[in-house]
């Protein structure tokens, strides 16, 4: 079983731009373990499944 990832780890990588918060797709590809543009393939391959906001 994987441990979980420390609310401190995540929350320093949330930016706040345009009043928006928001994760860069390289810093959710390593908290995640995988390579940036694994991760953009995986959300466009299942785009049905996040909210119309996920990614802009």
């Amino acid at each position: 079983m994987k441990a979980l990832t420390p609310t401190e780890r995540i929350e320093s990588h949330i930016l706040l731009l345009r009043g928006q918060k928001v994760m860069l797709s390289a810093d959710l590809a390593e908290l995640y373990g995988v390579a940036p543009k694994v991760l953009v393939q995986a959300v466009k391959r299942n785009s049905e499944r996040f909210p119309g906001d996920f990614m802009f």
